[in-house]
């Protein structure tokens, strides 16, 4: 134990030699892997790694913890023991990188400082120890223009203009064109852009660098773009990073020596082979920065052979040892290979399917964890259309597909014009950088002209799903003018259509027409996943959605509300209907029948406008029933108020207004606009619906409980067997609900006598408000099976209107992070899934076996489908489109529950 630990009880720094993969939570994800790498006996530079424990400390009292300069300065002395050198001494300097590394690989943490060390003092010691002057103060300008950036906060564009001005000075088309005396002349501008920034100058004292970069580190954690990237990706904001603390290698010494980015197989389509970027001449940060366009991982071989035999052995050395695809960062100093980072890699959804499959074939992996390698979210992705391929489409340029699918909209040229657009929009740039994040996320695609398929641009497109082209050869951006030119000469500005191929690579200057995906094709019973038209995508999708049904104990439903939507659903593997919103049969032609019972003055009118909407509504449940032949189908009664089905109470106003004015009112208008005024309410949310409908108005509700029963009994008569199950919106307590029970049971009894067909109908109720949820156990005395409506549960819960809040204060609360997502996307487990459980709890206490669902929107939300797996509900319900997606995450809810959860980001 070391004096800090004695003194303190805790311990903050450790040596790579000291962890291991499997303590993220730690070391954080990069530190974590170079101490696994390096315990596999692996060229990994020597360093050491500050755990996120003191980042954490740092955020919360403002200050490192005790005890960590005198750790961080007792692991620097065994670096300097270990190389041979001292931090920034003027003969023989020893230089280190700090790196961020949190737990999950986020775009938006600080970048990456090298060369920390480097001074006045000690740039004339490192000319002379490497016999390269030029090397040296290459070096140097790098360390001032990347600590002014992230650790002082300088405007990175005046350093890059200062660098453009420095090589049209030169007469030089690259930085490796800058000779020694440019270099040195470019540190000095470096230096005066840092003074008259910053109010000071550039720190000479090494230990300060280190200091300074470590707690610019910590710093970054919270910077609005990490915060964007986490509220994106749900990724907890209390975790904290870790810093990495790297002794230099160098690519940057000449022609033998270079820096690279290599996948063991390809992240775009999970294929084996050999994929990556290397360049020449250059140090870490260069070949995701796209500086200067790389060349192909392949042409390593030619450049260093015995390099690039080396990594292939360590590249299938990772894979094997990591069961899984690995990112893998290198450089190569003089011809010695050095291992700078690895990770298992973010991969396209059509990759991460593929690549289950054939780690699952390779036997490296069992179907438990092949499930826990793919995610709902990324079966959507590959459900999601792409171009439709017509000859006459010409595509005015062409490159390096990143991230595939298919995207359509108008090119803007900054984050700022993106997010403020109202339609689909194609981000547009030299290269990105994770100040462009915010655009990234509200774009349908990426285009860069810049980079290869480890760039910026690249791995945060992928990482998403977003389409996205790179290194698009020729594409002249102008920003100032804000358009592009392709090779041929065509223009595109701002505002004009664009459409990119992330699966070829290819952009057109128009609109592209879109064909449904293959997924989607075999899903809809189209295309044999074993059938020579089928990819092995849609073969992979199919073995993956037949592993997740064999091990799901959720049953997945579908909200449907007409034959067409119930038999989509059918085909799309849905066990039943979970929720038939019976109040869309009601619009178009029919709400004038709706008009007629709210204007009936009498039994007579009343019981006529009844009579005419019955047989409407047996046909609507006599197809459903049909659709769903053997499988239950929630049918909820009438649950909005009777004025949605009424003209707006203004418009009508102003109609009979008009028409008094040029000499009297139509009578039916005022008749009409008599009833609008009756039937009006301030919060119809929570007025006269659902359960309170049905007994204020009951003929309505009880002329659909009829049509159910009678349309049940024609199916029945037809050899079919139909499962209806009627469901009674809104109750707030188990009165109301026993009183809809007699007069639905009342309305089942006379079909049954009249018709000589015995109907079984299970009678449920929808639990959707707190008072519900909380008097569950009264409730399930007498109701055979509960859903829970999220949505308004959610409403409720928080006293939000939906309608309202989400184009209002929503995006402040998710700016602000009090919500890390959308309540209404993704369940509010603490709150509103509290009331879930207790209703869960309470229901089946009162009545062993209850059956109990969900039928609100977070039925297909993968988050929300883990959460209700846990709780022990016996379904999920969610529109026909994202059935394959609940019963995906099913599957892997299962596995996961047995495995004992885990995160599988």
């Amino acid at each position: 134990m070391t004096t800090d630990e004695t003194r303190t009880g805790h311990r903050y720094v450790y040596e790579f030699a000291e962890g291991g993969k499997d303590q993220k939570d730690l070391l954080g994800g990069k530190g974590a892997n170079l101490a696994e790498m390096t315990n596999l006996g692996l060229p990994v530079p020597p360093g050491f790694t500050i755990s996120t424990e003191a980042c954490r400390h740092y955020l919360e009292h403002g200050e490192e913890p005790p005890g960590l300069a005198r750790e961080v300065d007792e692991h620097l002395a065994r670096l300097e023991r270990e190389r041979g050198m001292r931090l920034g001494d003027g003969d023989d300097p020893l230089l280190v990188s700090v790196r961020s590394g949190a737990k999950f690989s986020m775009p938006g943490m600080m970048d990456t400082v090298l060369d920390i060390g480097l001074t006045d003092a000690s740039v004339g010691g490192l000319a002379r120890i490497t016999r390269n002057e030029r090397f040296a103060w290459d070096s140097y300008r790098r360390l001032i223009q990347m600590f002014g950036a992230t650790v002082l906060g300088v405007d990175s564009a005046r350093f890059d203009d200062a660098f453009e001005e420095a090589k049209r000075n030169a007469g030089a088309d690259s930085d490796i064109d800058l000779d020694v005396h440019d270099l040195c002349a470019l540190t000095g501008t470096y230096k005066q852009i840092v003074r008259s920034q910053t109010g000071r100058d550039f720190p000479q004292d090494p230990r300060e660098q280190l200091v300074m970069a470590i707690r610019a580190v910590f710093e970054s954690w919270n910077t609005d773009r990490a915060r964007v990237y986490r509220r994106q990706e749900r990724i907890p904001h209390t975790l904290g990073t870790a810093v990495n603390v790297m002794a230099m290698v160098y690519g940057n010494l000449g022609d033998d020596s270079g820096t690279g980015v290599a996948f063991t197989r390809d992240p775009a389509t999970g294929k084996q082979g050999v994929y990556g970027d290397y360049l020449q001449f250059a140090q870490g940060e260069d070949v995701v920065a796209g500086i200067r366009n790389p060349v192909p991982l392949q042409d390593l071989e030619r450049i260093d052979p015995g390099s690039y035999s080396e990594l292939m052995e360590i590249m299938a050395t990772l894979e094997r040892h990591y069961r899984d695809l690995c990112d893998i960062e290198f450089t190569i100093e003089r011809g010695k290979l050095w291992m700078l980072q690895t990770r298992v890699g973010k991969r396209t959804a059509a990759a991460a399917f593929r690549m289950a499959v054939q780690l699952l074939d390779d036997g490296l992996i069992d179907v438990a964890e092949a499930l826990r390698r793919v995610t709902g979210d990324q079966l959507a992705q590959l459900m999601f259309p792409s171009f439709d391929r017509h000859p006459d489409a010409k595509p005015i340029a062409s490159g390096v597909p990143a991230s595939p699918g298919a995207a359509v909209g108008t090119a803007v040229f900054d984050s700022r014009a993106a997010e403020a657009a109202t339609g689909p929009v194609i981000l547009v740039r030299r290269e990105t950088n994770p100040d462009d994040l915010p655009g990234i996320i509200a774009a349908a695609g990426v285009l860069t002209s810049r980079g290869g398929k480890t760039s910026h641009a690249a791995v945060v497109a992928r990482g998403m799903g977003k389409t996205c082209v790179v290194g698009t050869d020729g594409l002249d951006i102008d920003y100032g003018q804000r358009q592009f030119t392709a090779p041929g000469g065509v223009v595109v500005a701002e505002g004009e259509v664009v459409s990119i191929d992330g699966t070829t690579g290819a952009v057109y200057a128009e609109e592209i027409p879109v064909v449904d995906s293959p997924v989607v094709e075999y899903f809809e019973g189209h295309l044999d996943p074993e059938s020579p038209d089928a990819d092995s995508v849609v073969a992979a999708v199919a073995r993956m959605i037949t592993y997740a049904d064999e091990r799901r104990r959720l049953g997945v439903h579908a909200n449907a509300d007409t034959p067409d939507d119930a038999a989509r659903a059918r085909r799309f593997g849905a066990d039943g209907i979970g929720l038939c919103r019976t109040e869309h049969m009601f619009l178009g032609e029919r709400r004038r029948h709706i008009e007629s019972l709210v204007l009936a003055d009498s039994h007579e009118a009343r019981d006529k406008a009844l009579a005419e909407l019955l047989p409407l509504q047996i046909g609507d449940f006599v197809g459903l029933f049909a659709a769903m032949d053997g499988l239950p189908v929630t049918i909820r009664l009438l649950d909005p108020p009777l004025h949605e089905f009424l003209p707006d109470l203004t418009d009508l106003s102003v109609r009979v207004a008009l028409a008094e004015q040029r000499g009297g009112a139509d009578e039916g208008d005022l008749e009409l606009l008599d009833a609008v005024r009756r039937h009006h309410e301030q919060n119809p949310m929570l007025g006269l619906r659902g359960v309170r409908l049905g007994l204020v108005v009951p003929g309505l509700v009880m002329m659909q409980v009829r049509a159910v029963a009678e349309a049940a009994a024609a199916r029945i008569r037809a050899g079919d067997d139909p499962r209806p199950e009627i469901m009674v919106p809104l109750i707030g307590g188990a009165e109301e609900f026993e009183l809809m029970r007699e007069e639905i049971e009342r309305v089942l009894a006379d079909v049954a006598e009249a018709s000589g067909v015995d109907v079984r109908a299970k009678i449920g109720t929808m639990i959707e408000l707190p008072r519900a949820a909380l008097t569950a156990g009264r409730i399930a005395e007498t109701a055979e099976f509960f859903s829970f409506g999220t949505n308004d549960l959610t409403q409720t819960a928080w006293g939000f209107s939906r309608d309202d809040v989400e184009g209002s204060f929503f995006p402040a609360y998710l700016d602000k992070g009090i919500f890390p997502v959308s309540p209404f996307q993704s369940l509010d487990e603490e709150g509103v899934g509290r009331l879930v459980a207790i209703a869960v709890e309470e229901g089946r206490s009162a009545r062993p076996g209850l059956t109990i669902g969900i039928c609100g929107e977070h039925g297909g939300d993968p988050d929300s489908v883990h959460f209700f797996d846990g709780l022990g509900l016996d379904y999920v319900s969610c529109s026909p489109f994202r059935v394959p997606v609940a019963r995906l995450e099913a599957g892997r809810a299962s596995v996961l529950g047995e495995e004992g959860g885990g995160d599988s980001r």
